[in-house]
């Protein structure tokens, strides 16, 4: 029994975190708008993408699950695989305790080709009710979300063969076809929100 208890306070310590006001990102809603600076303090506007895919990927360097993915190159392949032309890749730290330097030194190890936008006071994370890291959000040419969860189907890192969720819905909406998971539950460190 302690151990199951133990286990259960493991999983709710990483994957567990407070849910926000009904006013949160809805997949097939559009999603709550924003504007950002990223690592070189460049801002960046949800509005400013319209016209293209745009992914979400809530973030944190120091999350074991986030680094795991960095390792893996999960979220760098994803992005390679996407035409720049018409998917937008922006990463965005709501981590409270979080500065340019931060991202920007984070950005420069990983060699990442999309920003790091900071969101340190955490209001647009709140507004799209991101709980991990990662946690992501697809949104569609017209500012709608259409998926919403976690980067695949393998929360441990053990499986041999993964569903890229992200890679999925992505794939769908530059086909016209409908996205085949449109929400997963996400997985990961939970955001690490001021107060």
């Amino acid at each position: 029994m302690k151990q199951v208890f133990t286990a259960l306070a493991l999983t709710t310590a990483f994957v567990g975190a407070p849910v926000f006001a009904a006013d949160t990102a809805e997949v097939g809603k559009p999603a709550p708008a924003f504007t950002l600076k990223d690592e070189s303090g460049k801002e960046h506007s949800l509005a400013e993408y319209k016209g293209k895919v745009v992914v979400l990927e809530w973030t944190n360097p120091e999350c074991p699950f986030v680094q795991r993915h960095y390792e893996a190159k999960t979220m760098q392949d994803t992005v390679k695989g996407f035409d720049a032309k018409k998917v937008v890749w922006l990463a965005v730290d709501s981590s409270s305790t979080h500065s340019a330097q931060t991202a920007s030194e984070w950005k420069k190890k990983e060699a990442l080709s999309y920003p790091v936008l900071l969101d340190t006071a955490g209001t647009v994370g709140k507004s799209y009710g991101a709980k991990t890291t990662p946690h992501m959000y697809v949104i569609d040419e017209k500012g709608v979300v259409r998926y919403a969860g976690a980067i695949d189907d393998d929360p441990r890192g053990k499986n041999e063969t993964k569903t890229n969720y992200v890679k999925g819905a992505v794939d769908a909406l530059l086909t016209g076809k409908q996205v085949p998971t449109a929400t997963s539950q996400p997985y990961g460190c939970s955001v690490k929100y001021k107060g």
